[in-house]
């Protein structure tokens, strides 16, 4: 049966860290969501991002209207000044991700949190919720002791411009100052700062037959193929029959 459009005002919705609500966690995913269909073939989500908020139930939280789920949001903690590690890594969302997991399994104590997303269902989208969820992500790590929240954030207008490289398209603004990019725009009204890119931040390889198969799209040549929502190009091989995508992200500060 299909959901009727939300209509509930959005100061009735209420949002909670998952440590507090444990019998949700288990509808995190009910949520009607827009990410693209290939991004859940990155190897780091297939093994860990299932786990994250039973692993890290104090750093995730969720926002429900009634009985609804209709928001998640998910961080991790990692310990940043361990050697060779820096704390806004090139490999973005699949390294602090890998790093969170390695550093729980050794007991060491973390110095740090990132954000891996804010998911709003969407009818729901356009209505304020995505700044609630991030203060209240703010909250829950400031809670465990974190003075920051740094976000390897996945701009949403960039796939409306895949062939902009990443450090020419976060440059793009409004009259007022402000990133053109919506997302981007919420990270920075709601007082982040942008540090640096993050230039592969998830990477998705598989067979051609796999990317067809993801995509509808043929993969039939050689070279940059732009497929819907997808940041940047995907690299076509033909002779060695994959594909390949690696996503840049855009580093944020935020005081927690």
């Amino acid at each position: 049966m299909a959901r009727c459009p939300a209509v509930t005002d959005i100061d009735s919705i209420e949002i909670t860290p998952f440590a507090e609500r444990p019998e949700l966690i288990a509808r995190a995913y009910e949520i009607t969501d827009t990410w693209p269909l290939f991004t859940a073939h990155d190897p780091v989500v297939v093994a860990l991002l299932g786990r994250v908020i039973e692993e890290f139930p104090r750093y995730c939280v969720v926002a429900t209207d009634g009985d609804r789920v209709v928001a998640r949001g998910l961080s991790v903690p990692f310990d940043a000044e361990r050697d060779g590690r820096e704390e806004t890594p090139d490999k973005g969302w699949d390294q602090v991700l890998v790093w969170a997991f390695h550093d729980r399994l050794r007991g060491q104590v973390p110095t740090r949190a990132s954000a891996l997303e804010i998911t709003v269902d969407s009818e729901y989208l356009g209505r304020g919720l995505s700044y609630r969820m991030l203060a209240a992500l703010r909250g829950a790590v400031a809670r465990q002791g974190h003075d920051v929240l740094l976000a390897p954030v996945r701009p949403t207008a960039k796939h409306l411009q895949p062939r902009v490289p990443m450090a020419e398209y976060i440059g793009q603004q409004h009259a007022d100052g402000l990133p053109a990019d919506p997302w981007l725009r919420v990270h920075v009204k709601a007082g982040g700062t942008i540090e640096k890119i993050a230039p592969a931040s998830m990477t998705v390889s598989g067979s051609l037959a796999q990317w067809r198969e993801w995509t509808g799209l043929p993969f039939d040549r050689d070279g940059a193929v732009e497929v819907p929502a997808a940041l940047v190009p995907v690299h076509c091989d033909l002779a060695h029959g994959q594909a390949v995508y690696v996503e840049p992200n855009v580093w944020v500060r935020h005081g927690a």
